[in-house]
């Protein structure tokens, strides 16, 4: 998903293997995802998208990430991460969030430009209804009988 912020930029959705960098879009405070070579298309992330960073996730202010490291002794670890959507019952801030694997989330919006990440995996997609996989069923037995012969 796009954040709200980025509605008045232009985007698309993500595929398997896409070069990504983070990036702030225009006059916009938010910062996402853009594909290499294109810097003015916003990269879409569903829900449940693994990625994998060039080097660690950083925050875009180096005096927050001593702070966090610090005080709390919070450094990412790792680079995969998940895309997240959080604090959604709040219409009026950003949702895009990617998850590391110790448990500890970032807004999107929180990480430093430049930084290099490849799509890993998209998120699995429901397995059509039952319903579905009959109606597909029979057009497919109902396409042999239509086939011609050779």
């Amino acid at each position: 998903m796009c954040d709200y912020s980025l509605h008045h930029v232009a985007t698309r959705p993500s595929k398997v293997g896409d070069e990504l960098i983070t990036t702030r879009f225009g006059d916009s405070i938010t910062r996402g995802f853009c594909a290499v070579g294109e810097p003015n298309v916003a990269v879409c992330l569903l829900p449940g998208t693994e990625i994998v960073f060039a080097k660690e996730a950083q925050h875009r202010n180096p005096l927050i990430r001593l702070f966090l490291g610090l005080v709390f002794g919070y450094q990412p670890t790792g680079r995969v991460a998940r895309f997240r959507q959080i604090n959604l019952d709040n219409p009026q801030t950003h949702h895009d969030a990617l998850e590391f694997a110790d448990g500890k989330t970032m807004l999107l919006t929180l990480l430093r430009s430049g930084q290099r990440a490849t799509v890993l995996q998209l998120p699995a997609q429901p397995l059509p209804s039952k319903e579905a996989r009959t109606r597909r069923s029979k057009e497919m037995s109902r396409d042999q009988y239509l086939a011609p012969v050779t």
